[in-house]
């Protein structure tokens, strides 16, 4: 039987679940759309199978989380990849997680991009445009979850996507609206206090700050809790009890 939550959030809360976390069954409780690694940066058949169906029992949106082909560095380092080995892979690993959520009678929502992937392609049109067509030929009702503000917003948007703008409670923004480099001290934010700060900010659009002082409004649609920050469920709790 189906778990009964009330999340009755003025945000989406999403997570990025499948990836080895300790807290993915108790983040589902929690949050509303869930990003479930598929194979890129790590998950496979028995991993995705497990997320989809806490996801399901937990009445959380499903998404498809799909990397560079890149297990040793979690998907989080550039990659020096042909065109074609990029959409063979995205493709591939969509069409993996589309597979499990079709023999579990559940719905595929959304697709959001991962780790080095992610914050290339929002900017790299030529990328974009691999990811907008893979989208496209596996199921063009999928959502394109990324990153608020970001080139690749408008250009799946031109392409006929429905996007999801993204803002992250656990990290800390540039001047130009990317997110900081993880190897740049506070890039990730630690205190508990700050990341409910910013979620605020977010949803009344109020200015947060950039690593460099800047101010910058931030229209999002969704707010990303990540799953294997090590205060991903503190912060998680947290917010959920604030809003």
């Amino acid at each position: 039987m189906a778990r009964v939550n009330v999340k009755n959030y003025p945000i989406d809360l999403n997570a990025d679940l499948g990836e080895g976390g300790l807290h993915d069954e108790a983040l589902l409780q929690i949050v509303t759309s869930a990003n479930i690694a598929c194979g890129g940066h790590t998950g496979d058949q028995q991993t995705m199978t497990a997320a989809v169906k806490a996801a399901v029992e937990n009445k959380v949106k499903i998404g498809a989380h799909p990397s560079y082909p890149d297990t040793i560095h979690f998907g989080r380092a550039p990659m020096e990849i042909s065109n074609q080995a990029l959409r063979e892979s995205i493709s591939k690993q969509i069409r993996a997680l589309k597979s499990v959520c079709e023999r579990q009678g559940a719905e595929m929502f959304h697709v959001k991009p991962h780790g080095a992937f992610y914050n290339k392609v929002a900017k790299d049109e030529a990328m974009g445009l691999i990811l907008i067509e893979v989208i496209k030929q596996i199921d063009p009702n999928l959502k394109l979850m990324i990153l608020a503000a970001s080139p690749l917003v408008k250009q799946a948007e031109l392409a006929g996507l429905t996007v999801i703008q993204e803002a992250f409670a656990d990290r800390a923004y540039l001047n130009d609206g990317s997110l900081a480099p993880r190897d740049r001290e506070g890039a990730v934010i630690h205190d508990k206090q700050a990341a409910l700060t910013q979620v605020k900010q977010f949803i009344a659009q109020q200015p947060v700050t950039s690593l460099d002082g800047q101010a910058l409004t931030i229209k999002a649609d969704t707010i990303c809790l990540h799953g294997d920050n090590e205060h991903a469920l503190e912060f998680a709790k947290l917010i959920k009890d604030s809003l």
